[in-house]
């Protein structure tokens, strides 16, 4: 199931995308998507309905984050070796936790804000897992059971303010606009595995990045696990699982960043794709 939620910032209305590529209005059943909607109970009640006898809704609404109510973004760093080597790291030995303020949050199209006075604002496509159920202390054998589903992310990073600034790298990840999910949250009955999923991202329409999931250093049940250990994740959290290679900061033969014009474009298999301009401000 692919549920999403369509209109203005602030006035989303539920929805889900039926078996033809059709949007369907939820708003009849549901007063969002987001934690209290997110139980296997409510899925598996909405996976039951013929979406056939939603209405539809016709002509191109905006699309917010598929996902409201969102209460933390905790992100996984160099989670792929590749990109570990490119931004000159060594594989961590655990999970590297940071996180994202949840301002940061915004549609899978709307355009992406560069900070006044930013010079290396980066491009990062990702897999997002949305919590559905609460997990603390959890085991990796039990950490898909709280996972509601998955979205497609860009971890969009202002290199110079997170690792030249000092502190840790929240400064850098956490500006307005830069952390677009979506299009749509796919549930995990879906995903039979999440690490069989392909990643690419695009800049002015040059392939920049090219991964897969099966490259992993910690798995999707690791990471989770691992999460709970140091914090509650409650339903509607996001974990962001780090990026494959190809993020400006390790193009060669220098970095490259992105500038107001420019036009990002990622995708995932099936989570969809996003299309982002980069404005300044």
């Amino acid at each position: 199931m692919k549920l999403i939620r369509y209109g203005q910032p602030g006035a989303e209305r539920p929805g889900l995308v039926d078996a033809q590529g059709t949007l369907r209005d939820l708003s009849m059943l549901l007063p969002d998507i987001g934690p209290a909607q997110l139980s296997p109970r409510t899925l598996s009640a909405l996976g039951a309905i013929d979406a056939r006898r939603l209405p539809a809704v016709y002509g191109t609404p905006r699309l917010g984050s598929p996902v409201g109510g969102v209460g933390k973004i905790v992100c996984v760093g160099l989670n792929y070796a590749d990109h570990a080597k490119e931004a000159g790291m060594q594989p961590p030995a655990e999970p590297v936790l940071f996180m994202k303020a949840v301002t940061a949050l915004s549609g899978p199209n709307d355009d992406v804000r560069i900070p006044p006075g930013a010079t290396k604002t980066d491009w990062e496509v990702e897999l997002g897992i949305v919590i559905g159920t609460r997990a603390r202390h959890v085991s990796e054998a039990d950490a898909l059971a709280h996972v509601a589903g998955y979205v497609l992310a860009n971890d969009v990073s202002e290199r110079a303010w997170q690792l030249e600034r000092g502190g840790q790298w929240d400064k850098g990840k956490s500006y307005d606009t830069f952390a677009p999910i979506g299009p749509w949250l796919v549930t995990a009955d879906e995903v039979p595995d999440p690490h069989a999923i392909d990643l690419w991202l695009e800049v002015n329409g040059q392939r920049v990045q090219n991964g897969s999931t099966r490259n992993f250093i910690f798995g999707v049940p690791t990471v989770v696990s691992y999460i709970s250990q140091f914090m509650s994740l409650e339903p509607g959290d996001l974990i962001l699982t780090g990026t494959p290679a190809g993020v400006g900061l390790g193009q060669k033969p220098a970095p490259w960043f992105l500038r107001s014009g420019d036009v990002v474009r990622l995708g995932a298999t099936g989570l969809g794709e996003q299309l982002q301009k980069y404005v300044g401000g």
